[in-house]
């Protein structure tokens, strides 16, 4: 399908612009005061969907480019909440979000909520992966009509960021950057402005504002295990799911500045006020053509200048934490790059990291790697899902613990038929999001009862910061007891399609603690 057929079957699916209501010709069975407005979703079946509802006071374009978020102001209008926004500013090669119209006013989320009557229910805030450099909340992946269809006693909300060079771009080192000391963070700040506004508005939609679990995947499972160290965060959420994401997913101020510098080599500018001039199509083209990946960045005063360390010093542990990673996570990009395309990723990556190790530890992961059976790719595929994604997400639970604080820990393991992909990154989202049609990364539907009780295991968490199940709760009428994780047994919960089963890390070797283990210290290597 070519681009602009996809963008016009998305626009179909859940675009458009969404317009004042002036005439008072609404069904106020459908609306809902917030303070930004009355926004009137639409229904299917007994779900009612609120899509594009903003959450900032004025959208981040002209002189508010790479500011913080504005707070939403009370107005006393009727809107229609009918529509997706447009995506945000990102690279569209390997994300359906980013495959729609982009724009820089892009601040908006979407509400699902059933008719199932309570005053009070869980709230999952959702926060979209794609490295920090793609996607969007209009990816029908993430359309959550099927999941609240099958657990209508939780609301959930999507919500958009800004990404890559608008939402992540150093710029406090430039000779007029001195009012952007925000800059490389701003993607973060966006999420926690909606967040505020989950807390100020989802009463509104039948949600506890006291009962919010932020949960995320890839670059959105990195956000959820940042935002507990941004100031002021915790007021908004109690507990986080992060799959197949962590802390590593930064870079320093040193890093964000090259990053920068290299950016403004090739547009030919030197200020702030020139970028200023510089339009976002030009902006994502010059990004696409250095591929310069634009993250978080360790500034030491949004986000700490090490963030491990900030879990086992306690920063989380009045959250409870559920984390994990896929078996095969860097087999996705295998399969997804192709192979000219994952050999020069992993040429660069290792000119840029890998060979500046130092001489001992290289040697650890050169015999790491002698030891990966399989394809010519599998060695380096395995040593980057361990750095990336593996030994981070054991390192949280770690720390997390450490700091008096409660993590629960997963391993993904059911395999696509495709022999590249098998338990690649993001292979879960059809899973936890009930869209078993989706099997473009799968390859097959997944087994019935397996993916509906992990579903029910998310809600579980969301509900109570325990994702056990009781007999009665389960979907095979077998109780589900999944340990916390534990710095003596390392205890797991593996997810494994035919035998969900709680175990420890030694016993499924997860990671491998003495040549792999060391690299998160390197955050990606």
């Amino acid at each position: 399908m070519e681009l602009h057929e996809i963008r016009e079957k998305l626009k179909e699916m859940y675009g458009g612009e969404n317009k004042p209501i002036t005439d008072g010709n609404y069904d106020q069975s459908l609306a809902v005061k917030c303070i930004n407005g009355t926004f009137v979703g639409r229904k299917t079946e007994n779900i009612t969907v609120f899509r594009g509802i903003p959450y900032v006071g004025k959208q981040p374009v002209g002189e508010l480019r790479w500011k913080a978020p504005v707070d939403v102001v009370p107005n006393d209008g009727v809107y229609e909440a009918y529509y997706n926004a447009k995506s945000a500013f990102g690279n569209p090669s390997f994300e359906v979000g980013s495959i729609y119209y982009q724009d820089e006013d892009c601040l908006y989320l979407n509400v699902f909520k059933s008719d199932e009557p309570s005053a009070k229910k869980p709230v999952m805030v959702w926060i979209h992966g794609g490295a920090f450099e793609s996607g969007g909340t209009i990816d029908p992946m993430f359309d959550c009509i099927n999941f609240v269809k099958e657990n209508p006693d939780v609301v959930v909300v999507t919500i958009a960021y800004r990404l890559a060079f608008m939402g992540f771009l150093h710029l406090s080192h430039l000779s007029d950057g001195k009012d952007y000391t925000d800059s490389q963070n701003l993607g973060l700040l966006d999420q926690l402005k909606a967040l505020k506004w989950v807390h100020e508005n989802i009463a509104g939609f039948g949600g506890d504002p006291d009962n919010v679990t932020i949960w995320g995947e890839s670059a959105g499972a990195a956000s959820c295990t940042l935002l507990p160290l941004v100031p002021g965060s915790h007021q908004y959420f109690k507990r986080l799911i992060a799959e197949s994401g962590s802390v590593n997913q930064t870079r320093s101020p040193e890093e964000g500045i090259a990053c920068t510098n290299k950016l403004m080599e090739v547009l030919g500018c030197k200020t702030v006020a020139d970028l200023l001039k510089v339009s976002g199509d030009k902006l994502l083209e010059a990004s696409s053509v250095l591929f310069v990946h634009q993250v978080p960045e360790r500034d030491g005063k949004i986000l700490p200048t090490d963030t491990f360390e900030a879990y086992a010093n306690g920063a989380a542990k009045d959250l409870q934490i559920l984390v994990g990673c896929n078996k095969d996570e860097m087999d996705f990009f295998v399969s997804s790059f192709g192979k000219e395309g994952w050999d020069n990723f992993i040429a660069a990556r290792k000119q840029e990291k890998f060979d500046k190790l130092p001489a001992d530890e290289k040697a650890l992961v050169e015999s790491y790697m002698k030891d990966v059976k399989g394809d010519y790719y599998q060695p380096d595929s395995c040593v980057f899902s361990q750095s990336w994604f593996i030994a981070p997400t054991i390192r949280i639970s770690e720390e997390q613990t450490k700091g008096g604080g409660k993590a629960y820990t997963y391993y993904f393991t059911p395999e696509s038929p495709d022999p590249i992909m098998k338990c690649g990154h993001a292979i879960e989202l059809s899973v936890v999001f009930n869209h078993p049609e989706m099997t473009t990364d799968t390859g097959r539907a997944f087994d019935e009862t397996f993916c509906k009780t992990m579903r029910k295991m998310w809600v579980q968490f969301a509900k109570t910061g325990n994702p056990s199940l009781s007999a009665d709760l389960s979907p095979d009428g077998k109780a589900k007891e999944w340990p916390l994780y534990d710095l003596e047994n390392k205890r797991v919960m593996v997810l494994d399609e035919f035998d969900i089963h709680p175990a420890k890390e030694s016993e499924v070797k997860i990671v491998d603690w003495e040549r792999t283990y060391f690299l998160t210290k390197y955050y990606m290597l």
